[in-house]
């Protein structure tokens, strides 16, 4: 504990004289609307290609824009934002964050918009990046696991209920709406922000070298983001994977890379990032699968499929609170293990599913599947950040972030592609066999405790480019 207290009192790191639950609030509200911008525009693309008069091809872009500098700056940024600056970069970011969000919603033509989405996505970056850290450093250590499960359950959540969210304003107010809706929310935290949060050193400036690596990381990642999203509709498009590796392992062979799977090694993280990644997939692919079998096999309106689906997120949000409180109490490893099982389970039990299930069958098994991804995030995401050196924290969650990212667009690729190739009459249930096995390969990637952390490689160069 006094190790963790000790680099609290650095630079960027907020003091734990107090605990500051208003900031662990300001960081899952943040974390809600990051996500809920990776779906909420999803619903809206038909009315934007009507409004702008462009191609549905070009629409896209409206959610490209957003999501490929997200998943492409995580690492950049989460080792720039180990230099410290928490209070600037938080502020600097919130506010980057909506008033890009407004010049999207003011777009009086696509070129406008995709841009007004990049920008965007850059600040969405360091959201993601800043809010598990802000809930980490606002509380004591014996509290971590209660903190973190906010951001870990809010994220989600607002991933999920982008769509239904995203349906009642475009019926009512038109597509502009969907991106002014983050407006209030991001004044509000960035007014709390302001006023909780202590001032502290800015942010050190990228040099040269930070910048060369944010470009490398940025265009591999994108390739394979790219590669992801269109294979979905063709398999060929995977070829397209070989592109992202030359950058990728420049990048991981030179001084930004090196610290970064150093960090991870050494602290014995690469197995709960797997999991991670593992249950995003398996998730993703479900809520696909359930979503297309239920309108398009078993004919379910738009609206009663939207209220079935929403059983996950339900049992996801009265869990998630509970999941931080057991964490605390009886530790984290143990919650995230019952959390990814009883995932693994209710997806499990989702596989056979036929058109003679009630809404009612389904439901319940979504929500105990939604019950186990609430134990499990925030003990995850606090077992985690608690293992990661403290000089290291950014860095950590930049790529814990990276792999629910890549595994909330691996999962509908995947379940795709089975489908296809089992045909129509088996395509459901191997693309739900193929979440519950995700889920189900977790259970020992959590449970396998890792080697405690062990001093950062490369600290030297890391010091050179500061």
């Amino acid at each position: 504990m006094t190790h963790h207290d000790s680099g609290s009192e650095r630079p960027g790191h907020i003091s734990l004289g107090e605990d500051r639950w208003l900031l662990v609030a300001v960081a899952g509200l943040l974390s809600f609307v990051a996500m809920l911008d990776m779906n909420i525009v999803n619903v809206a693309l038909a009315d934007i290609a009507d409004g702008l008069h462009v191609s549905a091809a070009i629409a896209q872009w409206a959610v490209l824009g957003y999501q490929l500098p997200v998943v492409a700056l995580l690492l950049p940024v989460g080792r720039w934002l180990d230099g410290g600056g928490m209070r600037s970069a938080v502020l600097v970011s919130t506010a980057g964050f909506g008033l890009s969000s407004a010049l999207a919603a003011a777009a009086p033509w696509a070129a406008w918009l995709i841009a007004a989405r990049l920008v965007q996505g850059a600040f969405g970056a360091a959201l993601f990046v800043l809010m598990p850290v802000l809930a980490m450093r606002s509380v004591r250590p014996q509290l971590r696991g209660r903190a973190m499960s906010v951001p870990a359950t809010l994220g989600p959540l607002g991933a999920v209920t982008g769509p239904a969210v995203g349906g009642l304003l475009l019926d009512h107010f038109g597509w502009h709406a969907v991106f002014l809706v983050k407006l209030p929310f991001c004044l509000l935290a960035l007014l709390v922000a302001w006023r909780a949060m202590p001032r502290d050193a800015r942010p050190r400036r990228p040099d040269h070298r930070s910048l060369a690596d944010a470009l490398l990381v940025a265009a591999g990642v994108a390739v394979l983001l790219l590669t992801l999203t269109l294979a979905s509709n063709d398999p060929w498009w995977l070829l397209l994977v070989f592109a992202a590796i030359p950058p990728l392992w420049w990048w991981l062979r030179g001084p930004g890379g090196r610290p970064v799977t150093g960090v991870l090694g050494a602290s014995g993280l690469f197995r709960a990032h797997g999991a991670v990644l593992a249950l995003a997939a398996g998730f993703a692919a479900m809520h696909y699968v359930v979503a297309l079998h239920l309108q398009r096999d078993d004919g379910v309106s738009a609206t009663t499929t939207g209220l079935i689906v929403l059983a996950f997120p339900l049992g996801m949000g009265l869990a998630g609170p509970l999941g931080g409180r057991l964490a605390d109490r009886y530790g984290a490893r143990p919650v995230a293990v019952t959390g990814a099982a009883l995932t693994a389970a209710g997806l499990l039990l989702l596989v056979p599913l036929g058109a003679d299930w009630s809404p009612w069958q389904v439901a319940w098994r979504l929500a105990l599947a939604g019950v186990g991804m609430g134990l499990n995030g925030g003990p995850t995401q606090a077992l985690v950040m608690s293992t990661a050196p403290p000089d290291r924290i950014a860095t950590v969650g930049s790529t814990v972030q990276l792999a629910r990212s890549l595994g909330f667009t691996l999962g509908p690729a995947l379940a795709t592609a089975v489908w296809g190739l089992t045909g129509p009459a088996n395509g459901v249930h191997a693309g739900l066999a193929l979440a519950a096995i995700a889920a189900a390969l977790a259970v020992p990637l959590i449970a396998l405790p890792g080697r405690p952390p062990a001093p950062v490689p490369e600290q030297t160069t890391d010091a050179a480019h500061t």
